[in-house]
């Protein structure tokens, strides 16, 4: 589990398909990675990922051909910055929100407005997801924790401090962008209860993912 809060800025140094997997790595920057071993979790870019490698400056992970139709790492290339948090622990501050690390899909940066020091920024969301983005809520952008100010359907407004901005990733944020976004994970088990008995029949399983989505989005070239 994570909160959302960003503790550094990293970058991407390495994207390579392995198998039916694809190894990235991770240029970490300032991150402490003192305390971090084999098997620990860092969210990067809001994705929950493992590490297999430590390396001198960062760390190695395997991503999934499911994590990639998820979220951003399908358009992600070397050079892309990323934010990154270490999970929590017992004594970590949860100035954020309770965040997995588990991207429910991916958004998309329809307009960028500034308002004094602060800039509002619309995003589209994926239209299933829209029953779960309620106005003054939490979601996770990109890993970061955010408060929802407005909705017009998939649609959702976010207010970005100065601060936030220069801590994250936000900076460089332009419209058509596309962002990992993750709902609020109470939203989630609600709905599973409120299905109550009806939450136990099976249901038709999504199509397998296959190389062929690796090469669609430029990872074996």
């Amino acid at each position: 589990m994570f909160t959302g809060i960003i503790e550094t800025v990293g970058t991407l140094t390495g994207l390579t398909p392995k198998g039916a997997d694809v190894s990235v790595t991770v240029d970490s920057g300032e991150l402490d990675l003192s305390d971090v071993k084999l098997g620990d979790s860092i969210a990067t870019n809001g994705v929950c990922l493992t590490v297999v490698e430590l390396l001198s400056n960062g760390y190695r992970a395997d991503v999934s051909l499911e994590t990639i139709k998820r979220s951003g790492f399908a358009h992600y290339r070397i050079g892309d910055k990323v934010n990154l948090e270490k999970a929590l622990t017992l004594n970590t501050r949860l100035g954020g929100h309770l965040v997995s690390g588990h991207v429910d899909g991916v958004a998309e940066i329809v307009n960028i407005t500034k308002l004094g020091r602060a800039t509002e920024y619309w995003l589209q969301a994926p239209n299933e997801l829209a029953r779960y983005i309620a106005e003054k809520g939490s979601i996770t952008i990109d890993g970061i924790s955010l408060t929802i100010n407005e909705i017009d359907g998939a649609k959702f407004k976010l207010t970005i401090v100065p601060h936030t901005a220069l801590e994250t990733t936000i900076e460089s944020y332009v419209v058509g962008r596309k962002v990992n976004l993750e709902v609020d994970v109470i939203a989630r088990y609600l709905e599973r209860i409120m299905l109550g008995d009806k939450a136990a029949e099976s249901s038709t399983p999504e199509q397998g993912i296959t190389m062929d989505f690796l090469a669609s989005n430029g990872f074996l070239k």
